[in-house]
């Protein structure tokens, strides 16, 4: 794919952002999209925001879930940036008009103590470089009209980012078995979810360290002081105006988000 598609396409991706709109999928186009292509879409997607004053605080590792991805119909993970304008307080109210088409995931976040970086990052590198990890609240929203993406398309859209709540609780991930992590999300009250971090790759941790010799590979650390979530552990909860919604993750900790008209 040419440059001057791939500016155009990232382009596009960004006004629908700034609209809240969506846009038919790329992937439907004619386009010839490889997964490389879309990474450099995403890429120029990025450059608008950080261009207006935004700044990289972390990473995630998408479609990492059989859930996830039988919902989506795609077969493999996806990594995206998470910016400074994503960040939403812990019990904090999420406005649906800076919402698209959201959905609700409950993951384990890791908060980084040193920087990683591929090829060869093992699991124990992982936990070495990870000052904890805490409950969290992703919430994903597509730029595709009616989350109808392939790969290519959540790719280019960022890993379908959305916004994102931290729980208040730093944990040592060595005191617990992050596979082993049972996790229920409720909405409004109601057990809508549950899961266990081997949903993910397996683990957590295999996670983080895919993610970290994946972004290695195209010259991309993980750095000390970022976020990284490391992919849903349940299907996709949708929300609307006034759904409250709480994960719990056993050995972990809480985490709130309200969505509000």
């Amino acid at each position: 794919m040419d440059k001057i598609t791939i500016a155009a396409l990232g382009l596009e991706l960004h006004q629908a952002l700034a609209a809240r709109r969506t846009v038919a999928p790329l992937s439907g186009r004619g386009f010839d999209i490889s997964v490389d292509d879309a990474y450099a879409i995403q890429t120029e997607f990025l450059s608008h925001r950080l261009s207006a004053g935004d700044r990289i605080i972390g990473k995630k590792i998408g479609v990492t879930s059989r859930p996830v991805q039988t919902m989506l119909g795609v077969t493999q993970p996806d990594f995206g940036m998470l910016l400074a304008s994503m960040a939403v307080p812990e019990r904090g109210d999420i406005p649906m008009s800076s919402m698209i088409q959201p959905r609700a995931e409950g993951e384990i976040g890791f908060v980084l103590k040193r920087d990683l970086m591929g090829p060869g990052v093992t699991n124990a590198d992982v936990l070495r470089a990870t000052e904890g990890v805490m409950a969290c609240l992703e919430i994903v929203d597509s730029r595709i009209d009616n989350w109808k993406i392939a790969i290519a398309d959540t790719v280019a859209d960022n890993a379908s980012c959305g916004v994102f709540v931290l729980g208040d609780r730093l944990v040592d991930p060595n005191s617990l078995d992050l596979a082993l992590a049972g996790m229920i999300i409720e909405k409004n009250g109601r057990i809508v979810g549950t899961g266990a971090g081997a949903a993910t790759l397996d683990s957590p941790v295999n996670a983080m360290a895919w993610l970290a010799n994946t972004l290695g590979a195209r010259g991309i650390p993980l750095k000390a002081g970022e976020v990284i979530l490391s992919g849903s552990l349940a299907a996709l909860i949708p929300v609307t105006a006034g759904d409250s919604i709480r994960v719990a993750i056993q050995g972990i900790g809480t985490c709130h988000a309200n969505f509000v008209a």
